[in-house]
């Protein structure tokens, strides 16, 4: 089943990539990957809900790095989920829409403390500095 036949279904969104969405240009692990994050921020821009989630997430469906519900780089990643959590005050569970995440994004990381103190180690880190 495809993102967009999932109706009622939310798309379940790592904290962290709330930030890579904001920066996202159609490049990833594999292109794979980087059509289906594509499908998801399509998704999402069309009013699709997210819900916060620890672990491996929807994007993360096409990641060549995860490993189970956890990835490669767990130690790293979580980090950041766990930076971002602070910076936007959510919290895992909570269901928002896309444009209140962007807008908390925004507002709180790129606007706010900078995206560098979130992820300053990023392997993405080129694309998004480009972009602030």
């Amino acid at each position: 089943m495809g993102i967009e036949d999932q109706k009622e279904k939310t798309i379940c969104i790592r904290p962290h990539h709330g930030l890579c969405l904001q920066f996202f240009e159609g490049k990833g692990y594999s292109e794979d990957f980087a059509v289906h994050m594509g499908h998801i921020k399509d998704a999402l821009e069309k009013g699709k809900k997210i819900r916060i989630t620890a672990g491996a997430d929807d994007i993360c469906a096409k990641c060549p790095n995860r490993r189970g519900n956890g990835c490669v780089s767990d130690e790293k990643v979580e980090e950041y989920d766990s930076r971002v959590l602070k910076a936007c005050g959510l919290k895992y569970g909570e269901t928002l829409s896309w444009e209140e995440l962007a807008r908390r994004v925004g507002k709180k990381i790129i606007s706010g403390v900078g995206r560098e103190k979130i992820c300053p180690d990023c392997q993405w880190s080129s694309i998004c500095k480009k972009k602030e």
